[in-house]
């Protein structure tokens, strides 16, 4: 007892301590109850004696691992669980909450993990039911358990592979899952008039979690609110068709307070949400439909329980719901519908009013109207919708709402601001469109009546020497909602019941005002005001707006289609064609890139909008035409560009040099392509010419960051050999000096690496073949020199330095970029490499090297932890594998069995590109081991020889890779099955009583009726296999090992 003692003490300090020592202390003593197979008597002994929960805590916690982690044997499982179903019947009333939880958790867990392997496992369900037949605290647990045991199935755990879940969700779907919705649902009944509201509540969460169920394995994100069609089973159709089950979530919501009631929502939006082909027929479908309708107009009606935040956002997702499942055509022959479709134009209305408070809901309301609206066309009959009547008043709400939202008192934070939250300003005016042009002339004649008073204060007030900014921020406000909405208008050409010509006339009639508040915006006072937060917003509504317009009125078949639109703007404006209209963007595109010095979002914006004009090939010549554009290609200087010196806007800096490089290489002109590099040549001759003992100043540091961020914008932008040579030329021989002295001096520094090394794996990539040189050209082999150069001073310069705190950024940033450099170079298809070896040129063998020390200074844990560094590694090895196998041949055998070792840790990765990797470069060394060793009469290669002795050093190095490629085949969802399948047959053919030793290893864990079967699989999978590994035998094997998979897998 004394030792119990301490452990409570223990216990006490793991769960509760502030010190994190202690905790540590206790976590690390502790520790071994859930690691070691050998406690878990001694975890029941726990739950037997011991008097404080923290100890019955670590007892179930431990033994919840366990289960979880460590294959236990039937009997122990089944033991285990007998268990705790009798300590739940005796001690469950008195524990705590938070051990009950753990107990029950470990207890469905069991039952999943046990599914399959004994029927016992099976009738958890059933006997909760005795739970149910008892005391309040009894009826609890019962209903603690169904809720634990629906969640368990639906979860895939971290011990089970993910087919194994699935077939295990699937079987608890068809034999359980209906039996305890029927449970939750008698419950619900039982409970009606109890005044236990935690009753209740766990009844209605055991319905919710039934409802939500994944039924046919789609994986649905759990973080998001969205999800489809609700695949509810054939089985529960005559449940569902019965008027008590809808109701009694309608009666629960009427007769609670939250949480209770936003659950009983949610279950009605799942059942509002259920498959259209459960339904027996017609009629019994819409008789479920018309008491979905009848309770959300009673609601509606009534507005109870719509008070509290959670049930309005939950009703209005129900309502949203009716979008998603019933067509408009159905809604309009219910009885009551006309009541109905009121009520919700009412609701929408008062919605829209309170904007503040259900921001976030009214996107569902739009979605509904939108979707009803887009269902005009197809309506047939003379019943009303009522949609003419009722959506304009909904466009105009909207619209006001937005207003009213400007005028609102709304803190300047980007995170708060409805115009800066991009996600939901996205959803609510995808919907608002097809409303808009519903009744399109009503829309657009409310929407200019509205805005023209605005333009006119905002014009009258640019004109003034200076001015209220509250105010004028108030009317920037109200402007960028306008403009926000226009742009969405103009997305959606597509309109109902209005012809594309007069369509085109009003499209004309509010793109006129946009473009008339485009002159203004920057001028007179408000050409001061770009670091207000108010006209930057503005501005993102602009680009907007210009991006809209270009995508559905400038381009390629836009303006001949369009004739109608240039001839109203020529009316209004002056502007007859879309050049005119390119020019017009383009100029204020060079006004923001000119005067926005800080703010990225909209530096950003605004390149996107410079890239889809110059991306398209017709408006990319166009723009070429332009002087303004001309201006650019010439003068892309911080003088002229104050946001190139930003650090902030980095990133963008890159960018602009690519849309510059794209707009040059369109031309195709040798001229150009020099005299738009003047700037960049002056930098160059300025870092050339300054003396060592000053090339660690802060003026060459941002120099060379500048000056590599705009080579690489401009090398993403070659994608023809002859654009490539224009660069190449540029940079080789006479720069490339500056880079190597950039990387020498400046290696302890990643602000001035990470842009100089991008740049390198930017322009050694052989993407669309640009770096194709003549048969007689030196320039493969000789680019590969200086990548050499490169790559050697980084790394041995990096690899000396102390380690400092932020590791990544420090080190494995640039390591990992460096070996992308290489891998690049060496995989590029433009160096015969034979030629280094032949004429003694190191260049080869030094980047090899030094790309090797930089591996192996990183633990493979990092390479693991690290997403990029794990992606750049395994495509290095995977190209030393395939092409330089003899430079790994003959590392020493340690190395070697590391890095062996590290593609077998590859495979079982979670990413499907990266196992693949790993299987093509250890096919690429077991097809050398069976061509030169096994099938070879005896080595005489140095490299088999280095092979050979490789394996002596660790014999069971394949047999270990063989059995990680089965275990991943049989046990996991491999989506690059074709990949595995070719180191798979290397191995059997280099050894095949290792493939025997791992077949007898697979069948004596299955059980004893299975073996035969699985055995006759085994046998199945090397017929018609030869011993060869040409193409033919290889998709044979293939083949069989896709059969073998299935048979194996349908036990």
């Amino acid at each position: 007892m004394e030792s119990l003692a301490q452990l409570e003490v223990l216990c006490e300090r793991l769960y509760n301590s502030l010190d994190s020592a202690e905790r540590t202390h206790a976590e690390n003593t502790l520790k071994c109850f859930s690691t070691n197979i050998d406690y878990i008597s001694q975890c029941q002994y726990i739950l037997d004696n011991a008097l404080t929960p923290y100890a019955l805590m670590l007892a179930s916690s431990s033994l919840l691992k366990q289960v979880t982690d460590h294959s236990l044997s039937l009997h122990l499982q089944l033991d285990i669980r007998t268990y705790l179903l009798n300590y739940l019947a005796k001690r469950g009333p008195e524990l705590q909450n938070f051990v009950i939880g753990s107990l029950i958790e470990l207890l469905c867990r069991l039952t999943k993990f046990g599914w399959f392997d004994d029927d016992r496992f099976r009738e958890l369900s059933k006997e909760s039911i005795d739970f149910l037949n008892q005391g309040t605290l009894h009826y609890a647990i019962g209903l603690n358990i169904l809720n634990q045991l629906v969640s368990e199935m639906n979860q895939p755990n971290s011990g089970m592979p993910s087919s194994h879940h699935r077939r295990v969700a699937c079987s608890f779907r068809d034999q359980c899952l209906l039996q305890i919705f029927q449970i939750s649902l008698t419950s619900l009944h039982q409970l009606k008039s109890d005044a236990i509201s935690r009753l209740q509540e766990l009844a209605l969460s055991l319905s919710l979690k039934c409802l939500s169920f994944d039924f046919i394995g789609t994986s649905v994100d759990e973080s998001s609110e969205e999800f489809g069609t609700v695949q509810i089973p054939a089985s529960w159709k005559n449940l569902l068709e019965e008027i008590t089950t809808v109701q009694i979530f309608f009666d629960y919501y009427t007769l609670s307070n939250p949480p209770v009631a936003k659950e009983s929502l949610e279950c009605l939006v799942r059942l509002a949400s259920v498959r259209r082909s459960l339904f027996t027929n017609d009629a019994a479908r819409s008789k479920f439909l018309d008491h979905l309708m009848s309770g959300t107009k009673d609601i509606l009606r009534t507005g109870k329980g719509l008070a509290d935040h959670d049930n309005y956002h939950e009703f209005c997702r129900l309502l949203g719901r009716f979008r998603v499942n019933y067509q408009l055509s159905e809604l309009v022959t219910m009885e009551g519908y006309g009541e109905w479709i009121r009520l919700v134009a009412e609701f929408t209305s008062k919605s829209l009013l309170s904007w503040q408070w259900a921001s976030s809901s009214v996107y569902y309301l739009l979605g509904l109207w939108s979707r009803l609206v887009s269902s005009v066309p197809y309506l047939k009959g003379d019943v009303p919708s009522f949609l003419d009547e009722f959506v304009p008043k909904i466009v105009e709400g909207y619209i006001t709402s937005r207003l009213d939202s400007a005028q609102g008192d709304i803190q300047d934070d980007l995170s708060e601001h409805p115009l800066d939250n991009v996600d939901l300003l996205q959803d609510q005016l995808d919907c608002f469109p097809l409303l808009c042009r519903f009744q399109y002339e009503s829309s657009s004649l409310f929407v200019i009546k509205v805005m023209e008073p605005i333009l006119q204060v905002y014009m009258e007030r640019g004109q003034l020497q200076s001015g209220d900014n509250s105010e004028l921020s108030i009317v920037e406000a109200k402007l960028a909602w306008i403009v926000h909405i226009i742009a969405a208008v103009l997305k959606t050409k597509q309109s109902v019941g209005c012809s594309t010509e007069s369509q085109e006339i009003i499209d004309a009639e509010l793109s006129a005002r946009v473009l008339r508040l485009v002159s203004v915006a920057d001028t007179g006072l408000h050409s001061q005001r770009y670091s207000d937060l108010s006209k930057q917003r503005l501005d993102r509504a602009l680009l907007s707006f210009f991006l809209n317009f270009r995508k559905s009125y400038v381009g390629d078949q836009a303006m001949h289609s369009s004739k109608q639109l240039y001839a109203r703007l020529s009316e209004l404006i002056g502007l007859n064609d879309h050049l005119l209209l390119l020019d017009f963007f383009i100029r204020k595109i060079a006004t923001n890139l000119k005067c926005y010095t800080e703010c990225e979002e909209v530096i950003g914006q605004t390149l996107s909008l410079f890239l889809e004009l110059a991306s398209g090939y017709m408006t990319g010549k166009l723009l070429l035409k332009l002087e303004t554009v001309r201006f650019i290609i010439s003068n892309h200087t911080k003088e002229h560009f104050p946001f190139l010196e930003e650090h902030r806007c980095s990133r963008s800096r890159t960018t602009f040099h690519y849309i510059i490089g794209w707009l040059i290489f369109l031309e195709d002109s040798v001229a150009l392509f020099k005299s738009s590099m003047e700037s960049l040549q002056q930098t160059f001759a300025s870092l050339e010419s300054t003396p060592e003992t000053l090339f660690r100043t802060d003026s060459v540091k941002y120099a060379l960051i500048g000056v590599m961020r705009d080579l690489r914008g401009l090398a993403m932008a070659t994608n023809s050999r002859r654009s490539y040579g224009f660069l190449f030329d540029w940079i080789y021989p006479s720069r490339m000096p500056v880079l190597l002295r950039g990387i020498s001096h400046w290696a302890d520094t990643p602000e001035v690496t990470t842009p100089l090394l991008k740049f390198m794996a930017e322009f050694v990539l052989n993407k669309a073949q640009r770096l194709v040189f003549d048969a007689s050209s030196p320039n493969g082999i000789l680019l590969f020199r200086e990548v050499s150069k490169i790559l050697v001073a980084y790394g041995s310069r990096i690899l000396v330095l102390p380690t400092k705190s932020d590791i990544y950024d420090q080190r494995y940033k640039g390591m990992w970029i460096s070996l992308t450099v290489l891998s690049r170079a060496l995989s590029g298809n433009y160096v015969n490499f034979g030629v280094f070896e032949l004429y003694g040129d190191r260049a080869l063998a030094d980047a090899l090297d030094i790309a090797l020390k930089m591996t192996l200074a990183i633990p493979l844990a990092d390479i693991l932890a690290y997403r990029k560094l794990m992606k750049a590694y395994f495509a290095f090895v995977e190209v030393l594998f395939s092409s330089h196998l003899a430079f790994v041949l003959g590392l020493d055998s340690r190395t070697f069995i590391h890095i062996a070792g590290s593609l077998e840790l590859g495979l079982k990765g979670f990413d499907a590109n990266i196992s693949s990797q790993c299987a093509s470069a250890i096919d690429n060394l077991a097809s050398f081991y069976f061509n030169k060793i096994t099938m070879g009469e005896s080595p005489t290669l140095p490299a088999a020889i280095s092979l050979a002795r490789h394996i002596a050093e660790c014999p069971a190095l394949l047999s270990e890779i063989l059995k990680s490629l089965f275990e991943i085949v049989l046990f996991e969802d491999c989506s690059n099955q074709w990949s595995l399948s070719r180191p798979i047959l290397s191995l059997i053919l280099i050894n095949e009583q290792m493939f025997a030793d791992l077949k007898a290893q697979i069948l004596t864990r299955q059980a004893v009726d299975q073996q035969p079967r699985i055995a006759a699989c085994f046998d199945k999978l090397m017929t018609d296999i030869s011993r060869s590994l040409d193409s033919k035998n290889r998709d044979k094997f293939t083949q069989n090992l896709t059969v073998f998979r299935h048979e194996f897998r349908g036990k």
